[in-house]
């Protein structure tokens, strides 16, 4: 797992130990970030349940101003901070050492609003609706923000009220599903 381009491209990231992450691939996360990109620049980057924070770390190699990574797994968080070391961009990261529902609450008590919204959370969890009923509720995505959900193909996410489906990209068994605010 590495950085796949910007100013940390080609540094080597370490992923927590164990079966509790899924690290994101990098041929997911080069198509993911193939169609963030013309927006990234300057952006504000949500990473949910943020595993090694390759996702977040991404973002921030390529041009965000700033990324938040949500994490609670005591592996997880040690990954994320090492990673940040290494690619010596923690001056642009927060690190939230809580579960996603608080940290989200937290955000939107603070009115703070993002860009991009990633989340991957384990799957068969019945995680994904939870999560982004409270995004919808706590306003933390700014008003033409996207938020990505990471999914088993066979898993399809639903809509949910505030927000709506505006793409859907298959990569193998994995899915990307890009969700906006619902126009009011």
């Amino acid at each position: 797992m590495r950085v796949i381009t910007g100013t940390a491209r080609g540094h080597k990231l370490v992923a927590p130990e164990g079966l509790e992450t899924r690290p994101t691939t990098d041929r997911i996360k080069e198509t993911l970030f193939n169609i963030l990109s013309p927006h990234l620049w300057d952006s504000s980057f949500l990473d949910l349940f943020s595993g090694s924070g390759a996702i977040g770390i991404e973002a921030l190699s390529r041009g965000a101003k700033e990324a938040v990574f949500v994490e609670q797994a005591p592996k997880a968080l040690s990954a994320i901070e090492q990673n940040l070391a290494h690619t010596k961009l923690q001056e642009r990261a927060e690190v939230m050492k809580t579960d996603v529902l608080t940290a989200l609450a937290r955000l939107g008590s603070q009115k703070r609003q993002f860009d991009f919204i990633f989340l991957d959370p384990p799957y068969q969890k019945g995680l994904y609706e939870p999560v982004l009923e409270a995004i919808a509720r706590e306003k933390v995505l700014k008003e033409d923000g996207i938020i990505i959900a990471e999914h088993d193909w066979k898993e399809p996410i639903t809509q949910v009220a505030g927000l709506k489906i505006s793409r859907v990209k298959k990569c193998g068994i994995t899915a990307m599903t890009f969700l906006i605010l619902e126009e009011e």
